[in-house]
């Protein structure tokens, strides 16, 4: 039973989420989840996080990374760029949950949430209500 459980917990990484408001939100994450993913399945208060569920159509889940942690991810895809370049508070170091995925080696990992999300949802709802 003990081997088992061992087991499953070698393949878990922790990884911590500084919200907007400064909340640091800590999660366990499965080797090979996105980042997109540890949100979803963990619940996260994370408002707004993931508004096309991975599908690279918005940047709502667009995170900060520290710089040395940024350098050892997987190059970024052209289409991830295109993204980004449509993210609030764009940085060097900014990549898109929804195509990070988790790996043994980011146990411990802690990567910041911008202020503010690019959400075309929200510009569309103010645009209704300022035509009615």
């Amino acid at each position: 039973i003990f081997a088992n459980l061992s087991y499953s917990s070698a393949d878990q990484v922790t990884v911590h989420f500084i919200n907007r408001d400064g909340e640091r939100l800590t999660a366990t994450a499965k080797e090979g989840e996105s980042l997109l993913e540890v949100v979803v399945n963990q619940n996260l208060a994370i408002d707004g996080f993931g508004a096309c569920e991975g599908t690279l159509a918005c940047s709502t889940c667009h995170l900060i990374f520290e710089k040395d942690t940024f350098q050892k991810l997987d190059a970024v895809s052209d289409e991830e760029l295109d993204m980004l370049d449509l993210a609030y508070g764009l940085t060097e170091t900014s990549r898109l949950g929804c195509q990070v995925c988790i790996k043994k080696s980011m146990d411990g990992l802690t990567v910041r949430v911008p202020m503010d999300v690019s959400d075309i949802r929200r510009q569309l709802e103010v645009g209704k209500q300022s035509k009615q």
